[in-house]
């Protein structure tokens, strides 16, 4: 569907459709206008993309796979523009663009469309009853319909676009509504769709404000959302509604503990890579570092100098800056307000601490804290930006203790050099992803479902459950040797259920010694 003929549907009081302004984060401009659906819009799009779904069905898994390849290669010869899109909408380097969503989607693109055929296979079952001898079990796959994804602001390619693919592949249309502060990467994807040959009302772009979203929750046959735990918990309530189901990737407070044996100057790159990277604006960013007592000097000196030496300021192109804006205003504010928090409860800013808002942007300062401590939100609560908070502990023991003292549990890592002592450390963190020696670039892994514990959401991506939830289940029982009538049958006879009642006896009476 054209961004055109999605821009000039009239609303039913014959009025022009609403529009919404688009502004770099970065520079305040204003970038563009999308129309802002109200639920009419939104039900007409689903009704288009559920209309067309049994054709896009039928195409099956090559010839879906193959619209997909062509997309990911319309995707390389377009990546500047895709990461320029990126950057003017989300204010997000060059680099973060580039890396962490354009090269995400290349290789997911090529991964589903291998993949989805085997996971979604038909699974032969060998019945275990024996009254179900000669029956042939299968279980199968099939769509949902039309899959609602709903993503947030801080990734417009990854958690939108990223989120759609497994969806097609397997067979479902997908209405997508992006964020209101990031949606035009959403638009030029469909445009992109479009060019790679994916029939009309495959994928659809649902632009507007949340009231759009909630529409699609209710019309959608299934839904998965991306964003803050408090909206997804709205989101769960009101598919409940209607009995629709949801996956939810919600917060995250993903700790790091360094140990006392850890590569210190490693863990001190990554520390400060993985809580800066795009801004801090990361659901698996580093959000909190705990460091055994003998290296935590060390360690802290080597964050706060490499931090010093961040660039910050309007992305403009490649290698310009390594920290971008923030992207939303309000988490401008709540970034503040964590920082001013740590430091009235006795923290200390070696590095950053305030706004740094320039060029009309919003910007907040690379900044680095130590002597934190759990009685400041920095520590209990999801900053989602440029900061890193530092914490001294005793031992692992207290480094574990005090990464699972947290309503979130999404990801995290440790750090090691006794790699057997690293795994079993991963073990015991109550998150769904532990990286040892690394951060977030399991991620990538996608192979591998990855969700979060907790308030961090329900259900995965990746892995044969990443697919596998945008379908139905259905169960086929074939009898192969059918008799005119079961010795059950109807009409019941005293002989007959005496002698079921002792097979039943012989089959299941042997107790612990039977099993």
């Amino acid at each position: 569907m054209s961004t055109v003929e999605q821009q000039t549907q009239p609303q039913p009081n014959g009025a022009g459709i609403a529009t919404i302004r688009v502004d770099n984060p970065a520079t305040g401009a204003t970038i563009g206008h999308i129309p802002n659906l109200d639920r009419d819009g939104v039900g007409e799009l689903v009704a288009r993309a559920r209309a067309i779904q049994p054709s896009w069905e039928a195409l099956g898994y090559d010839g879906r796979g193959a619209i997909m390849l062509e997309m990911r290669a319309w995707m390389s010869r377009n990546r500047d523009r895709i990461v320029e899109t990126l950057c003017e909408e989300n204010g997000k380097t060059w680099e973060d663009g580039l890396l962490a969503e354009l090269l995400y989607n290349l290789d997911a693109l090529g991964f589903w469309a291998r993949k989805a055929s085997k996971y979604l296979a038909d699974e032969k079952v060998r019945p275990h009853s024996p009254f179900l001898f000669g029956n042939r079990l299968i279980e199968r796959y099939r769509p949902h319909g039309v899959v609602g994804v709903i993503g947030p602001w801080n990734y417009p390619l990854n958690n939108n676009f990223g989120d759609a693919v497994p969806a097609l592949m397997a067979g479902n249309t997908v209405v997508l509504k992006p964020s209101s502060l990031a949606p035009l990467t959403s638009l030029l994807i469909a445009e992109g769709l479009r060019e790679s040959g994916l029939p009309e009302d495959v994928f659809l772009v649902a632009t507007g404000s949340g009231d759009t979203g909630s529409a699609l929750v209710d019309f959608a046959d299934f839904v998965h959302f991306t964003g803050s735990t408090e909206i997804g918990k709205k989101v769960m309530a009101r598919a409940a509604e209607t009995l629709t189901p949801v996956s939810l990737e919600l917060g995250g407070k993903d700790p790091m503990i360094v140990c006392a044996d850890a590569d210190v100057e490693r863990a001190a790159n990554s520390a400060l890579f993985y809580s800066m990277q795009n801004g801090g604006q990361t659901c698996i960013s580093v959000e909190r570092v705990y460091v055994e007592e003998p290296i935590y000097e060390e360690f802290v000196g080597k964050v706060a100098a490499k931090a010093r030496n961040l660039r910050q300021g309007v992305p403009r192109g490649p290698g310009s800056v390594e920290v971008g804006a923030v992207t939303y205003p309000e988490q401008a504010e709540l970034i503040e307000r964590h920082v001013r928090d740590a430091v009235e409860k006795g923290a200390k800013v070696l590095v950053g601490g305030a706004r740094n808002d320039a060029d009309g942007g919003i910007f907040f300062q690379p900044t680095v804290l130590r002597d934190v401590d759990h009685s400041m939100e920095i520590m209990t609560e999801e900053t989602f930006g440029p900061t890193v908070p530092i914490m001294r502990v005793g031992d692992a023991e207290e480094a574990i203790r005090l990464a699972n003292d947290s309503r979130y549990g999404l990801d995290s890592s440790v750090f090691t050099r006794d790699l057997e002592k690293g795994e079993r450390l991963a073990r015991r963190v109550q998150a769904g992803a532990t990286c040892v020696n690394d951060c977030s670039t399991n991620y990538f892994a996608l192979e591998v479902p990855f969700g979060g514990m907790k308030e961090s959401g329900m259900g995965a991506r990746h892995g044969p459950k990443g697919i596998q939830k945008y379908c139905q289940t259905q169960q086929i029982m074939v009898k192969r040797f059918a008799a005119k009538k079961e010795i059950y049958f109807f009409p019941y006879r005293r002989r007959v259920t005496k002698g079921l009642g002792r097979l039943l006896g012989l089959l299941y009476g042997r107790g612990r010694r039977g099993r």
